[in-house]
């Protein structure tokens, strides 16, 4: 039987919302599409495209879908593919590929970028957008809101001219590279990637009052360049020049930093209340350093004041300071989108950046073969950092780390890595180089010495080995062997010297305790030798291989 797909009326309104509720029940979050007035609306709205498929043998309307042309700033052309539903006796009929090639149909003259967010509790959508061009460039972890939260598949295609205005050679941090340079595979393009491994974050500056942006102090922000007109690092659907009207209608609004009473910057954030979710889209400074306070703050109030569950933010992928911010903000990268915003004269790559404020989702994600690494590369980056306050929290009670603050001590748990060992995997050798500390958080590391590896000691949970290795780099003067199932937080060297260069003030807590600690050593030493008994520092946690 020929089914066909058209525009929707005002008369399809009724047999639209009876799709949604034969697929979802009366329980579908987005309660639009089930309000005859607002299927209405969407039906007569400019940047909405309504289609219907239409059964020739009867006249029934048996499938819907909907592309939002506006989900960009004015000028990005960027449209979102979305709201897919075939009724349930109409299944089996290839409705929703039909529905698919009748928006591409239509909109592929109004638009740069196409972009859908699939579903992942099934596989469907994801093949019916794999087969019509669209291909994935990320994994959403938790974004959306149904019974419980569910995680997306990230698609999207490029038209027109929208490659061709792509700027190129983005600057991204490394942990940005892999989901980078698989979406860039995807969608057909070189990859033309430089890893800045140095960028430097904003500084960590509390100097500054908050408050909401009114009225008052709109032509103040306004008149910023940074952010706005010029070194534009975030992007979105809304921007200050939009008016203060467009702003409030979109259920967004602005949060100000000022010192000594005068404006010196701006975050805009658009809060849905329903999904529990924020997004940051616009970042507007009097200079660099209000930038990190304003993200704090609006990290904190998504915990704190607002009860948000997923933080998303798009951000320019020329912008390795931005990006490096927001991971030491708990953002991760979970999407590249090639050529995604629009700006002066050229097309943008925008690194999609989001903090979960709830657990990881589970791996059983219903997902194409080619958006699985996407998922793989995302989860696994949220279990890492999971254990990161852990690492945080262990690393002021370690004799080298003492005295750091709770943000100094952040800083430097992020440039860690957490390594798993197998028991009785054996974790560096006597007489190798040594050139990286562990910190154990799960597990016991057993320390032995000479040919027959007689153990002398052992490491557990909140201790470590190798202390002087970030001093010195000495051979190891023990074997370290995992006594047990071990999870441990590795610092190299090359990294606590990255972190000690844009950081100097970590770098003096950090010289000065291994200082104290050598000086400690030597006196033991000197004790030892003159036959007086030797007693440890208190509160000290020593690193059983110096103690050799």
């Amino acid at each position: 039987m020929a089914i066909h797909v058209r525009d929707a009326v005002e008369d399809d309104v009724a047999a639209i919302r009876e799709i949604f509720q034969s697929c979802y029940g009366g329980e579908y979050p987005y309660q639009q599409f089930l309000d005859p007035q607002c299927l209405k609306k969407l039906v007569f709205a400019d940047d909405t495209v309504l289609l219907v498929a239409e059964d020739d043998a009867n006249g029934r309307v048996i499938g819907t879908a909907s592309v939002v042309l506006d989900i960009g700033a004015w000028g990005d052309l960027v449209a979102e593919f979305g709201r897919l539903a075939v009724h349930a006796e109409a299944r089996g009929r290839g409705v929703g590929r039909l529905l698919m090639q009748g928006r591409i149909d239509r909109v592929r003259d109004r638009i740069h970028v196409g972009i859908v967010e699939n579903r992942v509790a099934h596989p469907f959508s994801q093949r019916i957008s794999g087969e019509n061009g669209f291909v994935p460039v990320g994994f959403l972890p938790l974004k959306l809101k149904f019974q419980k939260r569910e995680s997306v598949a990230l698609f999207v295609q490029h038209f027109g001219d929208a490659v061709a205005l792509r700027r190129n050679h983005p600057r991204i941090i490394p942990e940005v590279y892999p989901i980078a340079e698989r979406a860039l595979s995807n969608c057909g393009m070189r990859c033309d990637l430089i890893v800045e491994t140095g960028a430097v974050p904003y500084p960590h500056l509390e100097d500054y009052e908050l408050q909401q942006l009114t009225t008052r102090g709109y032509a103040t922000l306004l008149r910023f360049q940074r952010g706005r007109v010029h070194q534009r690092e975030v992007f979105g659907p809304v921007r200050l020049h939009y008016g203060l009207f467009q702003i409030r209608a979109r259920n967004s609004h602005y949060l100000l930093a000022l010192s000594d009473g005068q404006v010196v910057g701006g975050v805009g954030v658009m809060i849905d209340e329903y999904e529990r979710s924020v997004r940051i889209f616009e970042l507007i400074t009097l200079d660099e350093r209000p930038v990190r306070f304003l993200l704090s703050a609006v990290e904190r109030a998504c915990r704190t004041d607002w009860d948000v569950d997923y933080v998303e933010v798009d951000v320019n992928a020329h912008s390795p300071r931005m990006q490096q911010t927001l991971l030491q903000l708990g953002f991760h990268p979970v999407g590249y989108v090639p050529a995604m915003a629009f700006h002066d004269v050229e097309r943008f790559d925008v690194v999609k950046m989001a903090r979960l404020n709830v657990p990881a989702p589970d791996r059983d994600a219903a997902l194409v073969p080619e958006a699985k690494p996407f998922a793989s590369l995302v989860l696994d980056g949220l279990e890492r950092h999971d254990v990161m306050p852990r690492v945080a929290a262990a690393l002021p009670q370690i004799g080298v780390f003492r005295g750091m603050t709770d943000e100094q001590s952040e800083v430097v748990a992020s440039v860690c890595t957490v390594t798993e060992f197998a028991a009785g995997t054996r974790i560096y050798q006597q007489g190798h180089p040594s050139s990286r500390l562990y910190l154990v958080l799960e597990g016991r590391i057993d320390v032995q010495v000479g040919a027959d590896f007689r153990k002398v000691g052992s490491a557990e949970a909140g201790e470590c080995l190798g202390e002087m290795s970030l001093l010195s780099q000495p051979c190891h003067s023990a074997t370290a062997v995992a006594g047990s199932p071990v999870t441990a937080a590795v610092l190299s060297h090359e990294k606590l010297r990255e972190v000690v260069d844009r950081r100097p003030d970590i770098g003096v807590i950090v010289y000065r305790n291994l200082a104290e600690g050598l000086g400690q050593k030597l006196r033991r030493l000197d004790e030892t030798v003159t036959g007086r008994p030797v007693a440890a520092p208190a509160g000290q946690v020593s690193s059983w291989e110096e103690m050799q």
